[in-house]
């Protein structure tokens, strides 16, 4: 399995465009943690209201990772659907740590006269990587069910903004089924035991759900292309 992962972990950074790919998605949390912190007002400068913007935006980039590493499976024979989600919570794990290294940096950094700019800082740091690990999900789950990566990747865009519009006028089943949502919910720091119920609830529909159904079709797939490989070989 470590080797594997090893393997999976290469095949992550293995071309320029991923490689371009995951500095990027690092790179805009680092603008964003800076942006955030110079134009906030000091009494608004909180670890609450950087590190939310700042995951906010590295959730968009990262899975498209996912995508991609899930998208091998369909071309790469030594590939397995286990180790490459492993990796890419791997993968997921390091951003949500770079987020919260980004977030804590900027507000150090710079001057605040919030009453208690640190408060709940712990929580925020733990939320921040299992958003980013919910957000890679989205990607592998989209990933192996979508073939064409750039349909995937767009898909990790427009299908959870599109659930939170569809769902906004249901008010609190909003919360309960949609990743935008949660994310505002458990990033402050503040949710309590809801809100992360809320979050599992969301987790188990747009991360295990979506990968166990992507993770079914795939070798169903395959099956059907074999026989077409076979016959234009004929």
């Amino acid at each position: 399995m470590t080797e594997t992962i090893a393997c999976t972990l290469r095949r992550a950074a293995g071309t320029r465009g991923r490689r371009v790919l995951l500095v990027t998605t690092a790179g805009v949390g680092a603008l964003a943690a800076a942006a955030l912190t110079a134009g906030l007002p000091p009494a608004e400068r909180t670890v609450a209201n950087v590190a939310e913007q700042v995951h906010t935006m590295i959730s968009v980039p990262l899975p498209f990772i996912g995508v991609l590493l899930a998208n091998d499976l369909r071309r790469a024979s030594a590939a397995r659907v286990l180790p490459t989600l492993a990796t890419a919570a791997l993968i997921a794990v390091a951003a949500g740590l770079a987020g919260d290294a980004f977030s804590f940096a900027a507000l150090a950094a710079s001057e605040s006269t919030a009453q208690d700019p640190w408060a709940h800082a712990g929580v925020i740091a733990v939320a921040g990587v299992l958003v980013q690990v919910l957000a890679q999900f989205v990607g592998t789950g989209l990933g192996l069910m979508i073939r064409r990566p750039v349909w995937g990747c767009l898909a990790t865009i427009v299908l959870p903004l599109g659930a939170y519009a569809l769902l906004t006028p249901l008010g609190a089943a909003l919360d309960w089924l949609t990743p935008y949502a949660v994310l505002q919910e458990v990033l402050p720091g503040s949710a309590g035991a809801a809100g992360w119920a809320r979050w599992v609830t969301v987790a188990l529909l747009w991360g295990v759900a979506l990968n166990a159904v992507g993770a079914i079709l795939l070798p169903r797939r395959a099956v059907r292309r074999a026989p077409q490989a076979v016959g234009s070989q004929r």
